[in-house]
């Protein structure tokens, strides 16, 4: 079966992660410059754009000591309304650059008192423009739909901006994500693992993707790849969220997807969470935890050799695989799933 132009861009993250530490971490002393009068961090971002803030906001509350936040976008753009942001530090994140509500929101906020900081993929882009300081990503031309190396990116432009924020970590251990991201394209594919879970998700209508988190954006994440490339009802949940009530739907028509970081306080839940759904029945599939992970699961493919903080950054690359190979195994095209365009706009 021939490839993609998705599988492609996966395979071009290594390189593209290399680029844009080499260029974003020099920055470091004019990010935190520009932090310095600044309490707490606004995400202003939508789509896969919106899980990466959701990755930087854990980074930033669990190692920089910061309060983090999700912007309603709706608030400037439809309600237009004014909001204190004295303190605050507003970062927009957009692949391309050119979402309109994305740049409105970025200037209210900037109206609004916030200093402004955008992550982006598209140099000279309105949103670079707009901001006080533009963190460009190197990620390159991106054509398939599903954004792949422009979401990575924005998770190491993430971690740049949570150790220019105060977080305490080994540099040195961002530095190995991109050689961690090449060894996991091969060791996933060289697994075993993934023909079996492509065939035990082929013949469902729907799957659970959680974690919980450092890791919950990559779940969220995961679970939009696979709707919009897949077209499965994936839904994206914390696990905590999950064993409120829509654990209910997992059973031996929809399994559950796991994702966690090899070590890390939310793993021993994870491991209990497969257990449990394996008990009752359903399947469950892990990616990364390790050994206890893949113990719990049914079947699992192998995560990252990394710190929990930075995990993300490869964690998902399993999960961008077992799309790209899913989508194809259903006769569809991930490179242009139906109804979506690269840049999508909302209304203002």
């Amino acid at each position: 079966m021939s490839t993609s132009r998705m599988r492609a861009e996966i395979g071009e993250q290594p390189a593209a992660l290399r680029a844009t530490l080499d260029a974003l971490l020099p920055r470091i002393p004019e990010i935190g410059m520009l932090a310095r009068e600044t309490r707490q961090v606004l995400f202003i971002a939508r789509g896969s754009s919106d899980n990466a803030a959701v990755y930087g906001g854990y980074l930033i509350q669990t190692h920089a000591g910061r309060l983090a936040t999700l912007a309603s976008p709706s608030v400037a753009t439809t309600y237009k309304k004014r909001i204190d942001l004295s303190g605050v530090l507003a970062v927009a994140i957009s692949q391309s650059g050119k979402t309109e509500e994305i740049v409105e929101s970025l200037d209210w906020a900037a109206d609004c008192g916030a200093r402004t900081v955008a992550v982006t993929n598209g140099e000279g882009s309105p949103l670079a423009e707009a901001a006080q300081v533009a963190l460009v990503t190197k990620a390159g031309a991106e054509v398939a739909v599903p954004a792949t190396k422009t979401y990575t990116t924005q998770l190491a432009a993430l971690a740049v901006l949570g150790i220019a924020l105060g977080a305490e970590v080994d540099v040195a251990d961002l530095r190995r994500a991109p050689d961690e991201v090449e060894r996991l394209i091969a060791a996933t594919e060289e697994s075993g693992a993934l023909g079996p879970i492509v065939d035990g998700l082929a013949g469902v209508k729907g799957v659970v993707v959680s974690g919980r988190g450092i890791a919950y954006g990559t779940a969220l994440e995961l679970a939009l790849k696979l709707k919009e490339a897949c077209y499965l009802h994936a839904m994206g949940l914390s696990y905590a969220d999950l064993l409120h009530g829509p654990i209910a739907v997992v059973d031996d028509e929809t399994p559950a997807v796991l994702v966690a970081a090899d070590s890390g306080p939310t793993l021993p839940g994870t491991v209990a969470l497969a257990e449990r759904v394996v008990a009752a029945g359903a399947r469950a599939y892990g990616i990364g935890g390790g050994r206890a992970l893949s113990e719990a699961t049914s079947c699992a493919l192998p995560g990252p050799d990394l710190p929990e903080w930075v995990s993300p950054l490869a964690l998902i690359v399993p999960g961008q695989l077992l799309t790209e190979a899913l989508a194809r195994g259903l006769g569809i095209d991930p490179d242009v799933p139906r109804g979506l365009d690269k840049v999508t706009q909302t209304d203002q």
